[in-house]
């Protein structure tokens, strides 16, 4: 059965959650979400801010205002600490949620201009490394996906039974301030106590997937879940790390203006290529941009302009906004949108998420490549190149190519050669390629001259197998009162890859295949019927939920909710006996959020 995985906004509350196959525990689990209300395990700072017992080095709190407006309560040291903030460190949404926190509960009072400039300082020099960051930056992208990355069933239950993994993960803390939050939990909220109080299962082991399973002896107290959180969280995401050192020592300035280099990916509207031009703003940290987007398998742009802020030198919060303005379909593209990004460490290139929707469920996957008036590749066409086939069309987007190119300048990888440039641009070259019949699968290189896309393009012999994305998903229904959150599904197409088996490390992800979707039943009872109440789904993989009800029509009047197999039918795509190839995706349909946060202000 597939575990129950909340999703939890920047500010606590459960956003988006995933069931299981069974319906009562879709039933029990919903009536959770209703009920739940800010079970935060991110949260940093309690009603208290009396000194603890710290043994740890703190991290000094320069900012005037910072230390004008939060030292009235935390207590300043003689190193330049402030109580409980100077053995934290956390993500700008992070911050923001604790200086909400201290306004509802502890009645800070602090201006909106004087929060932005906090959360700014903090998430500098009391933020989390590069490094660190990476691994969660799927919570504040808005990505509803399948935490494979929580190491214990114990550490499940008593962290992401009520929010995601990668809300606690999305801090550091000292050992003591772990033990506080455990506390101030149990203080908040009386499910978490129980949580804590459960027998523990097992034990994180060495690496990810291995567990130590916790036998319990007579007469001695069990080993408790909250024991197993503490010890983990203590040592996986400490105050201090070999990152945070590394990273602290550097100047944490943003040098981003100039040109950018777009490569998007939209689900159901495919791949985009474009230019994000970046002007300093009225801050070091703030900037302007005028974004230009164009789908690559022809229609019309987007252009758009908007701003960015940037935290800790590399965290981009930023907003967009369409020059046409209007009222737009739920999954239209030119749309306003909110930008998450982290750029790389050279200021050179970046990636996140662009998104929007009532759930944050529309968005594009974005890779920044930075045009510096050198020779730049930022994407090629879709497709890939399959073995043994000649004069390929394939398409190499980018910057400042140029002229007097030959085909020899053009390396593709051994066993792919360039027959002719069929047209050279300064943003776009088109060649003819050959393919030997012997290459083997995998991802190529492309490189014109000195410039270089790494495993840009993917290099293929068969479709074996397709898949159907998301392979788990959400969708909410909607009413009067409530919107609706939708799903986009695609099917992808993939060789098995040299080894000949499929879903191992070397399948190949060849693109997208046409495909025609259906919803199917997922019995999960005897008579289950969820298919003919929970939504509809078109043959390009668009899924619409149904209002929330009660209905009339259903048996005991039931709401519109459910569970079900999203199907895709491979149109050309066939097996090695000559059938369609087909593939499955598990969708949810569940109640409208009835209570959610969101930090727009993070990027103001």
């Amino acid at each position: 059965m597939v575990r129950p995985l909340p999703e939890q906004d920047a500010d606590g509350a459960v956003t988006h959650v995933r069931f299981g196959g069974r319906r009562g525990t879709m039933l029990l689990l919903a009536a959770a979400a209703l009920a739940t209300t800010s079970a935060v395990a991110g949260e940093s700072l309690s009603g208290s801010a009396t000194p603890v017992a710290e043994t740890e080095e703190g991290i000094p709190v320069t900012d005037a205002l910072t230390r004008e407006k939060c030292g009235t309560c935390h207590t300043p040291d003689a190193k330049g600490n402030l109580s409980r903030i100077s053995w934290l460190r956390t993500t700008p949404e992070g911050w923001d949620q604790a200086i909400k926190r201290m306004v509802r509960l502890n009645g800070a009072a602090i201006t909106p201009d004087d929060a932005r400039h906090i959360v700014r300082y903090l998430a500098g020099s009391h933020g989390l490394a590069p490094e660190e960051a990476k691994p969660v930056s799927y919570l504040v992208e808005k990505r509803v996906i399948d935490e494979t990355n929580i190491p214990s069933e114990s550490l499940r239950t008593a962290c992401a039974a009520c929010h995601a993994f990668a809300q606690p993960l999305s801090w550091r803390r000292s050992a003591a301030e772990w033990k506080l939050l455990q506390e101030f939990h149990i203080a908040l909220y009386s499910q978490a106590d129980a949580q804590y109080r459960k027998p523990a299962t097992d034990e994180p082991g060495a690496t990810l997937g291995q567990t130590t399973p916790v036998v319990n002896k007579p007469g001695v107290i069990p080993l408790t879940s909250g024991e197993v959180a503490l010890a983990y969280l203590r040592k996986a995401a400490p105050l201090h790390s070999a990152e945070w050192v590394q990273w602290s020592k550097q100047p944490h300035e943003a040098h981003l203006a100039g040109k950018w280099l777009i490569s998007a990916n939209l689900p159901g509207k495919g791949e985009w290529f474009g230019t994000m031009d970046v002007t300093g703003g009225s801050a070091p940290e703030q900037f302007a941009t005028r974004i230009a987007l164009h789908p690559l398998g022809g229609g019309a742009g987007i252009a758009s302009s908007g701003n960015g802020v940037v935290y800790g030198g590399y965290s981009w919060r930023g907003r967009a906004g369409a020059a046409t303005g209007g009222t737009f379909a739920p999954d239209a593209p030119d749309q306003p949108l909110r930008e998450v990004m982290q750029f790389s460490a050279d200021g050179k290139s970046a990636a996140g998420r662009w998104f929007w929707g009532e759930y944050q469920e529309f968005g594009y996957d974005v890779e920044l490549i930075r045009a510096d008036g050198t020779p730049v590749i930022g994407a090629v066409s879709a497709g890939g190149i399959k073995a043994g086939a000649k004069g390929q069309v394939l398409h190499i987007y980018g910057d400042a190519f140029p002229t007097g190119l030959s085909a020899k300048t053009i390396d593709l990888g051994r066993g792919l050669s360039v027959a002719k440039i069929v047209s050279a641009k300064p943003d776009e070259l088109v060649v003819s390629v050959d393919a030997a019949a012997d290459v083997a699968a995998g991802l190529h290189d492309v490189k014109v001259g000195s410039a270089v896309l790494p495993g840009a393009l993917p290099v293929w012999h068969r479709v074996d197998y397709i898949k159907v994305t998301p392979e788990t998903a959400i969708a909410r229904l909607g009413g009067e009162a409530h919107p609706r959150g939708y799903n986009q599904f695609e099917a992808w197409g993939f060789d098995v890859g040299p080894d000949g088996k499929p879903n191992t490390a070397d399948d190949v992800k060849v693109g997208l295949v046409d495909a025609d979707f259906s919803l199917e039943e997922f019995r999960a009872t005897w008579y289950d019927d969820d298919k003919d109440f929970v939504g509809t789904i078109t043959k390009a993989g668009f899924f619409t939920p149904n209002l929330d009800g009660p209905n009339a029509k259903r048996s005991g009047n039931r709401n519109n909710y459910g569970d079900v197999w999203v199907v895709a039918t491979a149109k050309t795509a066939r097996d090695t006996l000559g059938k369609p190839l087909t593939a499955k995706a598990y969708l949810v349909v569940t109640i409208p959020s009835f209570k959610r946060w969101d930090q727009p202000e993070i990027s103001e």
